[in-house]
């Protein structure tokens, strides 16, 4: 995986923030703990709606999370790309011959990878027949001797396909054969977006639940949406991919009135999906402070589970 280059560029699109990069994907899951939801189609099977690709979609929590770290920031896609206007020639064609390039390269790493293969297999081949003559050879009695197994023995890979096999590779990459790339971003051809960008946004709006998501996404939790289960977040210990969720989140101010019913409610369905009901917010409101940081810093959070479940 090639390290993407700081800050990455989160495109706002129709009000969305999309990661369009699998490098950038994979590490802010890695480094942090930014789930996401994929929200595309995937080529070869366009129809389908089970397991989606790229883009993904970040939360407003996740996107402001992530601004406010330095890790990324938000670019104005729309506008971004009126710089496609002024884009030299010979910078179009630059990258376009390195697009080649690229495809040559997987063009040819596919075929030594069939090479092998085929290689491997005509190896098996040679093998079995050997084992199959000399168990055959030892079930008559006739021994044969140093010389005329030498004479016998299979044809080796190397007798198979001759010495010239670098030339042989490189014949069959052929124009037409060459593999076309696709970019996934636009960075380049257009230069890399610095926080000092015209196109750069401001930090996203995020609801008031946003100082309970960074308290739990401190504390090493991966948060998704929680929609699935009536909740605001559901949070896992580890990567999602590894670990069943262990809350579900719902978000407070600390002086907002909270029906007993909700508690119950909440309560219940958390044991019943085996997972706690986590209830949490700051003690600060925003009229006190200006500062995310000291209200996400004043969170405390509490878990309701029913034991006799």
């Amino acid at each position: 995986m090639n390290q993407p280059t700081l800050p990455i560029p989160i495109s706002f699109i129709s009000g969305r923030y999309l990661l369009f990069s699998i490098d950038d994907v994979t590490y802010l899951r890695r480094e942090y703990q930014t789930c996401g939801v994929l929200i595309g189609t995937l080529p070869q099977i366009p129809q389908q709606n089970v397991f989606l690709g790229l883009p993904l979609e970040l939360m407003p929590e996740e996107a402001r999370l992530l601004v406010d770290k330095g890790v990324a920031c938000i670019v104005d896609e729309a506008k971004a790309h009126d710089g496609m206007q002024s884009l030299l020639e010979e910078d179009r064609r630059q990258y376009l011959r390195e697009l080649e390039s690229q495809g040559i390269h997987a063009t040819r790493i596919l075929t030594e990878r069939k090479d092998q293969q085929r290689n491997q297999k005509m190896k098996e081949q040679n093998d079995k027949k050997a084992k199959a003559a000399a168990k055959a050879a030892e079930s008559v009695g006739d021994k044969p001797d140093a010389p005329a197994a030498a004479n016998d023995s299979p044809a080796s890979v190397a007798d198979v396909f001759g010495d010239d096999s670098a030339s042989r590779k490189a014949s069959l990459i052929v124009p037409e054969q060459v593999y076309g790339v696709t970019p996934v971003t636009s960075y380049p051809p257009l230069p890399h977006p610095s926080t000092s960008s015209e196109n750069i946004l401001p930090r996203p709006d995020v609801p008031l639940s946003y100082a309970l998501f960074a308290h739990l996404q401190s504390r090493g939790y991966f948060l998704s949406p929680g929609l699935r289960f009536g909740c605001q977040y559901v949070a896992y210990p580890g990567d999602p991919l590894r670990f069943h969720s262990h809350f579900l989140v719902v978000s407070a101010e600390w002086d907002q009135e909270i029906d007993l019913m909700d508690i119950i409610i909440g309560g219940r369905l958390g044991t019943g999906v085996k997972k706690g009901f986590l209830l949490g917010g700051p003690r600060l409101s925003r009229e006190q402070t200006e500062s995310e940081t000291e209200r996400t810093e004043s969170v405390r959070t509490f878990s309701i589970e029913w034991a006799g479940m």
